[in-house]
């Protein structure tokens, strides 16, 4: 039986292991947080996923050694401003060849390192290596916790990796595509996220559909030049990991990023939309790398501007979605 630890206890890494174990895997939940995982375990509910059952034979621990123990996969699926941290506390308990998923999305801004660099980073300096695959896509943790159809890519460089990966999360209800173009699967899993947001802020304002397909259209246009302009691959940009959720955070009931923008638009500050939505908004959390990735490699991106202003009060949300509309003409 597949031996498998989900480090994070949130919405995403919950809906996984329910997956996993529901279809056989033998699944280990690790959490910082012992309340967390006491309730999940006497429960066997997340208060963030209603309907949902965990199976019973899941089993949970708060000591990263154990979790790290005779796994066959390790699956991060704690926030993108946790995964350094997570990543250092597991480094020494991580056997060498490991095979490692990431499925926090997003850019650090120190570094510009995607998830996937960060949890090798952290390995390298243990004197460790592993074979790390990101699994991205469109893919809200409130229907895969359903069973709803999904789609989605595991994406890396060692193709035997990306393959495990596909044939153990695969299932009747969940399909796994594989890409060898990991960081360009990563970059759209991180900048689709601020997209989201000039989405929702556009919303709040009492703009309509037109608006948000043109913010969609063209966010994909910014996203897929930085990716170019970073060696990635055009087609990986308008596959699932790309485009796929660009449409699907940016039209969700679900998204977190398209709430908190609404939010925003209609006068709310970044801070208070954050708690307002009462979970992680990686799109907050990914705009400043977004804006240094920008600069560094010479992109233009005037969407991922437009939210830097708003969220940094240097533009009033209308003004800073009119100064889009009064751009200088150009062709497509």
């Amino acid at each position: 039986m597949t031996k498998i630890a989900v480090f994070g206890a949130g919405t995403w890494g919950i809906a996984l292991a329910r997956l996993l174990a529901a279809n056989g895997r033998d699944v280990t939940v690790w959490s910082a947080i012992p309340a967390e995982l006491k309730s999940l375990a006497e429960t066997r509910r997340h208060p963030n996923l209603p309907g949902m059952e965990l199976p019973a034979g899941m089993h949970y621990t708060a000591d990263i050694a154990e979790a790290c123990t005779g796994r066959d996969i390790l699956l991060f699926a704690v926030p993108s401003p946790f995964v350094r941290a997570t990543a250092k506390k597991a480094a020494p308990h991580i056997a060498e060849g490991q095979i490692i998923v990431d499925v926090a999305k997003g850019v650090e801004d120190k570094t510009l390192m995607t998830m996937s660099e960060i949890i090798e980073d952290e390995l390298a300096k243990a004197h460790r290596t592993a074979r790390v695959v990101a699994l991205s896509g469109p893919t809200h943790a409130e229907e895969v916790a359903r069973d709803m159809p999904t789609l989605i890519v595991a994406a890396s460089n060692d193709a035997d990796a990306a393959k495990t990966v596909q044939k153990v999360f695969n299932t009747p209800s969940f399909r796994v595509y594989t890409n060898a173009d990991r960081r360009g699967t990563e970059l759209g899993g991180a900048i689709k996220n601020v997209i989201a947001l000039a989405v929702g802020i556009a919303l709040g304002l009492g703009y309509g559909d037109n608006a948000k397909a043109a913010l969609i259209t063209r966010g994909s246009a910014e996203l897929t030049r930085l990716g170019l302009a970073m060696g990635c691959r055009p087609e990986t940009f308008a596959g699932l990991s790309g485009m796929g959720d660009l449409i699907v955070t940016c039209t969700s009931m679900h998204s977190r990023n398209l709430h908190a923008g609404m939010l925003i638009g209609r006068g709310m500050d970044a801070a208070d939309a954050k708690k307002e939505v009462g979970q992680v908004v990686e799109g907050i959390n990914a705009l400043p790398a977004a804006c240094r990735l920008a600069a560094r490699y010479k992109v233009e991106m005037p969407i991922v501007q437009a939210v830097a202003a708003i969220l940094d009060g240097r533009m009033a949300a209308r003004d800073a979605l009119n100064a889009l509309m009064t751009r200088d003409l150009k062709q497509e």
